[in-house]
């Protein structure tokens, strides 16, 4: 017996009590891509949570009990701290999927602007919509969303579904807003017999226009972090060095007590902070890759 069918045997019984609150769980799971059911997830946090707690209790009351010698508060100080972990666990295994759906969402609307170009290019050729989808799941390169056009594509060829109702269930396991907009957009000109070349023409050209304006918000906003990094880190760093080296003089302090920290700051504090601020710049433009 595997480890999920173990959970959802033992915690079947607690999952059904514990399912309408929370309501969200299904679709967050299939907006994170995760094949599991919301009882089958809910059962395998419940018994990863008892589990943590089963071995952090012993762990815990024995490393406490050379704390505090009485027998008693130790004990039950062990059992308090183990169950704030466990459920801690509990509400992050819960979290888990949103998570992994807002990483999927960030790919997706990094990737939409150029990838909508690339489908209105590939539909001005007047190709029924499906025969758009599939020539853009087999040339396109932004992968976020050849996923999802991929997927779309598998519903038709192996479900039998026409494409407005797989776009519709395409939606609805989509993480993005601004795709899942996207799609909608597609499939009312679909039904309604529009034009969904000049759709996607126009649709991409105002995705392109929000890029730029993102463009311009994140080149004003590196100014002013560039201006942060050179005067709080670079020559915080130097007034640190020099101003440490004047008291030394003053106070006679011996210089074998202040060039370690200097040599702290300059060799592993700076690299560390210029990384992390590389890191965080990164991750706030619109084109993180």
């Amino acid at each position: 017996m595997g480890y999920l069918e173990l959970s959802f045997k033992l915690f079947s019984w607690l999952t059904e009590r514990l399912m309408p609150y929370f309501p969200d769980l299904k679709s967050e799971l299939k907006k994170a891509r995760m094949k599991y059911s919301s009882h089958e997830y809910l059962s395998l946090s419940c018994f990863t949570s008892f589990l943590a707690f089963l071995i952090s209790l012993p762990i815990l009351s024995f490393l406490l009990s050379y704390k505090f010698p009485i027998f008693l508060f130790s004990f039950l100080f062990s059992i308090t701290i183990a169950l704030f972990l466990s459920a801690l666990l509990f509400f992050i295994l819960l979290k888990y999927p949103k998570f992994v759906s807002a990483s999927r969402s960030q790919k997706i609307e990094k990737d939409l602007p150029f990838a909508s170009l690339y489908l209105a290019t590939i539909s001005s050729s007047k190709l029924p919509l499906h025969k758009t989808f599939e020539m853009f799941e087999k040339f396109g390169k932004y992968d976020a969303v050849v996923s999802e056009i991929k997927r779309i594509n598998e519903n038709v060829r192996n479900f039998g579904l026409d494409i407005n109702t797989a776009i519709e269930k395409g939606i609805e396991e989509n993480p993005s807003k601004k795709m899942q907009e996207f799609l909608w957009g597609l499939l009312s000109v679909s039904r309604g017999g529009g034009d969904v070349s000049l759709f996607l023409k126009e649709r991409s050209r105002s995705l392109f226009e929000e890029y730029r304006r993102k463009l311009y918000e994140f080149s004003h906003s590196l100014t002013v972090y560039v201006e942060i990094y050179l005067t709080g880190v670079v020559i915080g760093s130097i007034f640190f060095v020099i101003l440490t080296s004047i008291i030394s003089g003053i106070s006679g302090t011996p210089l074998e007590s202040i060039v370690p920290m200097q040599f702290f700051l300059m060799i592993f504090l700076l690299p560390a902070v210029s990384l992390l601020f590389l890191f965080l710049v990164k991750k706030s433009s619109p084109g993180e890759d």
